[in-house]
């Protein structure tokens, strides 16, 4: 008979291995499943010194790793496979994944939500020397520098105000002739001194020797080309949610996110969603560490349902 795990986790991300921690120190039978490497997004940085407990700061492998092994010490299994598709309405939820099928009583969804990219030449050479996605993680190493943040809604608004207080000189350039963000973050950006906006206009370029220099822009009317000298610029033009498998399983909103609360419920019984998938007003790792505890919480109560 193939093995029941009380807890299947899906995502190696912060989350997911907080996740895995907590459930494992409360006795459960835990597997987590994670396509690639863990860590998620927070690989990709450098220095976290947002992070509570690294007043150093830690970069963001280091820290990944740190998250497997506190989860493994307590008996966490690990199995690096791609979930392909999931049939999750029964009390056992059965999982198809590139290494086999597995089963669970109950199901964690810890897969992230990765940034959309401009997907113009350079952007992916120059990621992380120059390039960024997340002004939060990456904004301090540009103190009195100059920056372009690329975007239009309420998370662009929100990291050129927040780079306006750091950089000496913020270019924020939108295709459209006016902010598509709230209001309360457009008024707070607008009294900004050394903020600059590039209306009607798109990056079509970035221009580096080893780190990024300078980016071209776009007219979307008049097709001009404008090149802007920086120190770097920011993609803030959404994220993408990794729930393609799920689509018909579980309740997304319209872009794609997992609509869960607080308590990281969905509206599939003994399915929860954690970190950077579910619907929420702030994506970061300390958030992520928080859904993954809520998560077995929520997922104790519902095993205890059951019993």
């Amino acid at each position: 008979m193939e093995k029941i795990h009380d807890m299947i986790i899906i995502g190696g991300g912060p989350a997911g291995y907080t996740a895995a921690l907590y459930a494992c120190r409360a006795g459960l039978d835990v597997l987590l499943l994670e396509r690639m490497s863990p860590g998620g997004q927070m690989t990709l940085t450098g220095t976290i010194d947002n992070y509570p407990g690294f007043s150093d700061g830690v970069d963001g492998f280091s820290l990944a790793m740190k998250m497997q092994e506190g989860a493994e010490k307590f008996g966490a299994k690990t199995e690096y496979a791609d979930v392909l598709s999931a049939k999750l309405d029964g009390d056992v939820k059965i999982l198809e994944t590139t290494s086999g099928e597995y089963l669970a009583k109950t199901v964690v969804i810890s897969t992230g939500a990765n940034p959309r990219e401009l997907g113009i030449d350079g952007e992916e050479e120059y990621t992380g020397k120059g390039v960024h996605y997340c002004a939060h993680c990456d904004g301090r190493f540009y103190k009195d520098k100059t920056v372009v943040v690329a975007g239009g809604g309420n998370t662009a608004v929100d990291d050129a105000l927040y780079l306006s207080n750091i950089a000496e000189k913020v270019y924020l350039v939108h295709r459209r002739d006016q902010l598509r963000a709230e209001k309360i973050y457009v008024d707070a950006l607008m009294k900004a001194q050394n903020v600059e906006f590039c209306w009607n206009s798109t990056v079509s370029a970035i221009e580096a020797d080893d780190r990024v220099n300078a980016v071209k822009i776009a007219d979307t009317k008049t097709s001009e080309i404008r090149e802007i000298k920086c120190d770097a610029i920011f993609v803030s033009i959404g994220r993408k949610p990794a729930t393609e498998f799920l689509k018909g399983i579980v309740g997304l909103d319209d872009g794609g996110y997992i609509i869960a609360g607080e308590d990281t419920k969905t509206n599939v019984p003994g399915v929860f969603a954690a970190g950077d998938v579910r619907t929420k007003a702030l994506r970061q790792i300390v958030t992520a560490v928080a859904d993954g505890a809520a998560a077995v919480q929520s997922a104790n109560e519902y095993l205890a349902s059951k019993a």
